[in-house]
């Protein structure tokens, strides 16, 4: 075992060397955040290249713990699941997909449609994808590129929807998140301040800022020591290859070349010990260069949260150029609906819209429909202005349906975006919302925006959507999914969903990110078929059609080793389908004589 466990120091060393220089660990041991950054990888990110990475993790774990080996394994399971799972039937295809394929062979075959159109309020969208041809929502009464706000909507140049994290400047890339910017604000006001000298008018403000100033330094510092461990695995793989094929005078490392090593060198040892670990779980196919690209994804991703979410002196507005104080100003933006990287809202719109008669790509989940492209969500957290602009656009260039797969934990402009729910329950357009990958109960957690006005009321036209996965057993909900039976209205597939992705390419990610655009697509799809039936009609639909599971365990997201029965996580304990909600539709058209 001298080679592995030597392998399985290396890794955490620089956790040793974080403990020794008093940087917090959270009261964990080292195998503990080991699961945690391999866990976060299988489940919370996007990419497959982060969960191919998470294999590594794993391995290190299986010697340095073989019981949180274990329960990790448990909870990722190795076979995936088909491709385009997400539009399958549960009894035809042992899939607990939507169901889509089945209702457009049967129950929608030689039935007329109209129209649909979805608004995305996202990262932006490759409007140019091949599978998303004739798919994009365009508004015909402006001229594209000649500068004047034709239909006077307030908005130059409006092709193809809006973007409103953009200016004259250029686009916001990265933001802060939203707990950094509350802590900058009232650290300005009761920094240093001993609470029996607050007053009492601002007693409610100052408990705010306890509760933000411990969230924020808790949460910054687990973000630095991440960035500091992948920074340092990466240092080590890419350090360690180099040496070992110096060593042996290799263009590339073998394990049979591992075996020809005879040394006291300790570190060439060490660099032994870690290749070697990793070959052993990822197979003699390991590209150590390949690797080290692939661990630098998630150096980025912390970098990004360290340098920029974090970072208490960022701030890109004035990219924008409005004045960001005036939460009901409107007019700002620009019309570039792309953005840097609009990998996320491509993935979102796909899963609605990609085109189902081109023989290409992957099936969206309705044919009939328009996406209307709306930027408002940078990397780091949209803000409340910019998402309740994003709606009332939305609702008033007609979209039916909006999508919202985005998420934050504090709100301070939410009477600005409640404004704006209001005005869209007015005019009965539907309003899908992500329930959040943070594996909480929402109902004693918040998520926003949030479909409660206040304590007693709730926005009618509103569905909180859950993540659910493609089996039938324990595993059957997305370990990051957020819950709530007071709060979640119904869930639906978000793991292992492959959809479009920027230019003309597919891959799968996790979330209720995707589970979200799942609803929206089979609520878009009743408003094709069914044109007479209300927002409020087809949310009540959605709900009641779900497919309900009597007495199913399920382990609780976020909780390893505890059991929930599934009717537990949400209000109505089912999970979404197009074929049972086009049979509720279609009997709701004949009994009205439609």
């Amino acid at each position: 075992m001298e080679l592995t466990m030597t392998g399985c120091l290396t890794v955490v060393r620089f956790l040793q060397k974080k403990q020794k220089d008093n940087v917090p660990t959270d009261h964990i041991n080292h195998n503990k955040i080991l699961l945690r950054l391999a866990y976060l990888h299988i489940f919370k990110y996007k990419s497959i290249k982060m969960k191919r990475v998470s294999r590594i993790l794993i391995g290190f774990l299986a010697l340095c713990s073989p019981s949180i080996y274990a329960q990790l394994m448990i909870a990722d399971s190795s076979s995936l699941p088909a491709q385009e799972w997400l539009v399958m039937d549960p009894v035809e295809d042992k899939m607990q997909g939507v169901s889509a394929e089945k209702t457009y062979k049967t129950l929608l075959k030689g039935k007329s449609s109209k129209t649909v159109t979805v608004a995305v309020i996202d990262s932006g969208v490759d409007i140019d994808h091949e599978d998303l041809q004739g798919k994009i929502w365009i508004n015909e009464d402006e001229i594209e590129g000649n500068g004047i706000d034709d239909d006077k909507n307030g908005y130059v140049d409006d092709r193809y929807g809006w973007n409103f994290i953009g200016g004259k400047k250029g686009n916001v890339e990265q933001d802060t998140y939203e707990l950094t910017r509350l802590y900058v604000e009232l650290k300005q006001k009761y920094d240093g301040i001993e609470e029996k000298k607050v007053k009492k008018k601002n007693r409610d403000e100052y408990a705010q800022w306890v509760k933000v100033k411990m969230d924020f330094e808790k949460t910054r510092d687990k973000a630095e020591q991440q960035y500091g461990f992948y920074k340092s695995l990466q240092s080590n793989i890419t350090r360690y290859n180099n040496l070992l094929k110096a060593y042996l005078d290799v263009e590339k490392l073998t394990i049979e070349d591992l075996e020809k090593i005879n040394t006291q060198d300790s570190t060439v040892l060490a660099a032994r010990g870690m290749i070697g670990m990793i070959f052993q779980n990822v197979g003699p196919e390991a590209d150590f260069g390949l690797l080290a690209e692939e661990l630098e994804e998630a150096v980025e991703y912390f970098g990004n949260q360290v340098h920029y979410a974090y970072n208490t002196e960022f701030d890109p507005r004035d990219i924008v150029g409005d004045d960001y104080k005036d939460l009901y100003e409107q007019g700002y933006g620009n019309n570039d609906v792309k953005g840097h990287d609009p990998s996320h809202g491509t993935h979102v719109a796909g899963i609605i819209a990609a085109n189902r008669d081109n023989g290409i790509g992957i099936n969206g989940i309705v044919s009939d429909v328009k996406i209307m492209v709306i930027r408002a969500v940078p990397d780091g957290d949209e803000r409340d202005k910019d998402v309740a602009n994003a709606i009332i656009y939305a609702v008033d260039n007609g979209a039916q349906v909006i999508n919202m797969s985005f998420g934050k934990s504090y709100s301070p402009g939410k009477e600005a975006v409640d404004k704006a729910v209001k005005y869209a329950e007015e005019k009965g357009v539907l309003l899908v919302h992500a329930a959040g990958n943070s594996s909480k109960n929402i109902d004693k957690g918040k998520n926003f925006p949030t479909k409660k006005y206040t304590e007693s009321s709730s926005a009618s036209n509103w569905l909180e959507i859950g993540a659910s996965s493609w089996g039938d057993n324990e595993n059957f909900v997305g370990s990051f999914s957020n819950y709530g039976k007071e709060t979640v209205d119904v869930f639906a597939p978000g793991v292992q969903i492959y959809s479009t992705t920027p230019g003309d390419t597919y891959k799968s990610y996790d979330g209720t990110s995707m589970a979200a655009p799942a609803t929206s697509g089979v609520a878009a799809l009743l408003m094709s078929y069914y044109p007479e039936l209300s927002a409020f009609q087809v949310r009540d639909i959605i709900k009641k059609s779900s497919r309900k599971f009597d007495n199913l365990e399920v382990v609780k997201p976020g909780k390893d080793n505890e059991k929930v029965n599934f009717n537990e996580l949400s209000i109505t304990g089912g999970i979404i389908n197009a074929y049972e909600a086009v049979k509720m539709a279609e009997a709701l058209s004949i009994e009205k004589g439609n």
